[in-house]
């Protein structure tokens, strides 16, 4: 059960990064038996460099297929279906419009693994390519399929946003550079609330593996972290929305009085800051 948990954040995390530069559907369904396409995404704009790996992937139309257990051959085989009956959907299409189908249209597939052995690879005669990163396998130019296997990426910005979505300790290691990354980093602020709702919905679960049990304990001092954020911001709104309904506008004095009430407890600031005068606060605090 905790499989569909974590195909959930893929294609939510996915979707959240990807967004702001294309159209995304996740998932999509294709023609033929019933299948969906995990993450299909069309770019309109240019991706930033700073997603690395997946701005690379980005550039043209795609499919990502995520998976949180290592990919099977037959997992594979489905993936390459599915790539098939959307380059078949994408022909008829053509057919009916009288033109030609062009191969820049048809989309890349990228099967995100979060591992991958070298049996794996020579079965679909996967490769190596010299201008990509290193754990990036391609198949035969004609399928536009590769696979990546997440934990032969090496820890650098540009793999970042994709070992998110590895396992144990490349996804403990990429967590925390994400935590490392400036507090205003929207994007870091965006994957933290999906990672903070994985961990909510893996607390649900009886049956967690030990992976599972370690990701929770990782996060579960962030969670912490940004619970306590949330107080204090309470509170400062409180203090600071007493000043102005009794005092005005927040000048340089008030903003240090708020300060210094914030360091006592709730109970102690609010009753000092509704009964006391300015020129008291002022004697009370600086």
């Amino acid at each position: 059960m905790t499989r569909f948990i974590h195909d959930q954040f893929a294609k939510d995390y996915l979707e959240t990064l990807l967004t702001p530069y294309g159209t995304v559907q996740a998932p999509r369904r294709v023609a033929g038996e019933v299948r969906q396409i995990d993450v299909w995404f069309a770019p309109n704009l240019t991706l930033p460099s700073r997603l690395g790996i997946l701005s690379q992937i980005a550039t043209t139309p795609c499919i990502l297929e995520p998976y949180r257990n290592p990919v099977s051959i037959d997992e594979i085989c489905d993936c390459l279906l599915k790539l098939l009956e959307v380059r078949g959907e994408l022909q008829r299409q053509a057919r009916r419009e009288d033109r030609s189908l062009q191969v820049s249209t048809i989309p890349h597939l990228w099967i995100l693994t979060p591992t991958a052995s070298s049996d794996l690879c020579a079965a679909f005669k996967a490769t190596s390519e010299p201008n990509w990163h290193p754990g990036i396998y391609f198949l035969g130019s004609a399928l536009r399929t590769a696979i990546i296997a997440i934990h032969q990426l090496s820890a650098t910005p540009e793999t970042l946003w994709l070992r998110i979505l590895g396992r144990g300790t490349v996804q403990k290691q990429a967590i925390d550079e994400l935590t490392a990354l400036p507090v205003n980093d929207s994007l870091k602020q965006a994957t933290l609330e999906l990672l903070y709702n994985l961990q909510d919905n893996l607390n649900l679960e009886s049956s967690q593996d030990e992976d599972d049990r370690e990701l929770i304990m990782r996060l579960q001092p962030l969670y912490q972290q940004k619970q306590a954020q949330a107080i204090q911001q309470g509170e400062r709104l409180v203090v600071e929305n007493i000043l102005k309904t009794r005092f005005g506008e927040l000048d340089d004095t008030l903003q240090a009085i708020a300060e210094a009430a914030l360091t006592l407890p709730p109970a102690e600031f609010t009753p000092l800051l509704m009964q006391l005068s300015q020129e008291e606060l002022i004697a009370r605090f600086m």
